[in-house]
This record gives C-alpha cells, structure tokens and sequence, in this order.
C-alpha cells in the first residue's frame, strides 16, 4: 500500500475544511430556526396553516380571494373556535400569525436544500472523505424526519384541541437540536482532520453532561407545550415568580390524582418545578465540564461553556419575572440551542485527549 502523497494529504485536508465551514453554516440556520419556532409557539401561530404542501406551500396566498380561503380553513380548527374566534380575530390578525408560521415553515425547506445540494455536489465531486457519507446520509435522514415530525406535532392541534400536544412539541425540539448537536460535533471532527488530527470520542463526563442536558431540554419543551411558564407568577424582582411560585418553593397547584408519572410530565406546575431545578443540577456538570477543559489547555472552549449556561440561567429567570415576555422567552430558546452547541464543542474537545 502506497502512502498518501503530500499534494494527496492537502486536497484532503482542503476538502474536510470546506465540509466543516458548510457544516457550521447549516448549524447557524438550525439555530435559527429554532429562535423562529419559539416566535411561532409563543404568538400561537403553529396552528394557522392548516395543510401541510411541501412543494406548493412555500408561496403564500397572493390574492384577497386566497387569502380568505386560508382563514376560513383556519375557523374549522378548535384554536379558532374556542379562543380566536370568540376573541374577534380579524384578517389582519390572521395574517400576522399566518405569517410566523410561514416563514418558520420556509426556513425549514431553505435548511434541506442548503443541506441536501451541497451534499449531492460534494458527493459527486468526491470530496467527501472515507468514513463520512453514512453520517452525513443519517444527519440529511434526521432533518427529513423532523419535518414529518413537525406536521405530526401541527396535526394534534387541529382536530380536538386549541393546541398541539406537548409531547410532539417535545419530540418536535429535541430532534431539532439533537441534529445541531450532530451537525456541529461532525463539523468539528472535519476540522480536526483537515488539521491532521484524530477524531473525538465521548468521554464519560461529556455523556453525563450531554444526558443531564438533554433531559433539561425535554422538560423545557414540555414547560412551552403546557405554557407552563404562566405559572409561576409574574412581577419583575419579584420572588413570588422566583425562586419561589406564587410564594411557595414547591407549588401548590400540582395534581397528582392520575399518578406521580403523569404529573411530572402533564402537570404544568410540576414540569416548571423540575425545569428550573434540575438547571442547577446540569449547571453543576457543566461546571466540572469547564474545569476539565481547562486542564486540557481548552480555556477558550471552557468560557464559552460557561458564558452560555449563564446566560441561559439568567434568561430563565427574567422568563418568569417577566410574566413569559416574547423576546425573552425567545432569547432563552435561542441560547438553549447555543448551550447544546456550546456543549457538544466542550465534549468534543474533552474527547481529543481520551
């Protein structure tokens, strides 16, 4: 066997740097598009297209005539008949939230074409190095799922409640970020080899960390389905909304006559419960995540560790305090999903000397 020449090891090393930068620019979009379901979830527009058409449906109605079509395919659903309706919601209002949910929609196709194209012409260029194609198959796999996914979390809300089910909405997030998470370790393992070096592997503090987070992240999705944020009380500075609820540590309201399962993940007050107080927890591994990082001459990676589970702490907070303010709600979506990227760089870079 010959070895690889010199002029051989540069394309290689060219061509895993030009998967990479491709890589981190699909992560930024996943981010992005996560800061947009929030604005989606957090102004009820989820529900306002009522039809899922992933060819036809990426142009809005054009005409008055469609655009009275779509809103009366929107009174058929309960959220219309039970809340918006009785409310005296007009066109324009209609529009406003048709259109949230329209660009959230739009910019989930944008993410499978920037991801499917440039995947087909590396593929084709052969530029794609040994051992890469089935993982890249599997991240463009994830993506066409959480799309099926996303419709199946819509269709809940559309025959028998005002809103989705909050377990699809879970499922419906925490695909979103797992491909983030998929995206930017294999975009990082692409620049370690265009630097000629060898791949990452999980250690067990990075799978306790990326496990504690996950689990923070699910009860998080189940906190914005239930609109479990509602009930901690409101008024800035005020500890009636935190650290205590409605002037208690643990909440009053909890409803355990269906069994202590149900009530941890269907009770709003409880699902916040554990939400705000498992943070601490996960806040304590990512702690000793940053500490390692250190030892292993990765400060730069350790403050950016640090800087996102601070910042996401101090958004949750002012969540509550603010009575769920939209752009403060939607900043601690958005950072969420910078912590998990931020958490997967720290496990990656823990994993260079394992």
């Amino acid at each position: 066997m010959r070895s690889p020449t010199s002029s051989s090891v540069a394309v290689r090393a060219r061509d895993a740097q030009a998967l990479s930068r491709w890589l981190f620019a699909v992560a930024a979009l996943i981010v992005l598009i996560v800061a947009v379901g929030g604005i989606t979830r957090l102004t009820e527009s989820g529900l306002s297209i009522v039809e899922w058409k992933p060819v036809t449906g990426a142009i809005p109605p054009l005409s008055e005539d469609q655009w009275q079509a779509e809103f009366e395919a929107y009174k058929q659903i309960p959220q219309y008949i039970e809340v918006n309706g009785p409310a005296g919601m007009t066109l324009a209002e209609y529009k406003f939230i048709y259109f949230w949910e329209w660009v959230h929609r739009l910019l989930a196709r944008f993410i499978g074409f920037a991801f499917a194209i440039p995947l087909a012409w590396f593929w084709i260029r052969k530029r794609i190095p040994e051992g890469y194609k089935p993982r890249l198959v599997a991240l463009l796999a994830l993506g066409g799922l959480q799309g099926a996914v996303g419709w199946w979390m819509v269709s809940s809300g559309l025959t028998q409640d005002v809103k989705v089910s909050h377990f699809r909405l879970a499922a419906h997030l925490l695909i979103a970020l797992l491909t983030l998470g998929g995206v930017v370790w294999t975009a990082l393992d692409l620049r370690a080899l265009s630097e000629e070096r060898r791949r990452s592997t999980v250690t067990l503090l990075s799978a306790i960390a990326l496990a504690m987070l996950a689990l923070q992240l699910f009860f998080g999705a189940l906190v914005a389905g239930l609109r479990a944020g509602y009930v901690a009380g409101a008024g800035w500075f005020s500890w009636d909304a935190w650290p205590t609820m409605q002037g208690s540590f643990v909440p009053a309201g909890i409803e355990w006559t269906q069994g202590a399962l149900h009530a941890l993940v269907s009770d709003p007050y409880l699902t916040h419960f554990v939400h705000r107080w498992w943070a601490w927890a996960v806040v304590a591994v990512l702690v000793v995540m940053g500490r390692e990082l250190r030892k292993a001459g990765q400060r730069k990676v350790s403050v950016v560790v640090h800087s996102a589970f601070g910042t996401q702490v101090l958004l949750g907070i002012a969540t509550v305090w603010s009575g769920v303010a939209l752009w403060i709600a939607v900043a601690h979506q958005l950072v969420g999903a910078l912590l998990v990227a931020a958490t997967v760089w720290g496990a990656h870079a823990l994993g260079r000397r394992a």
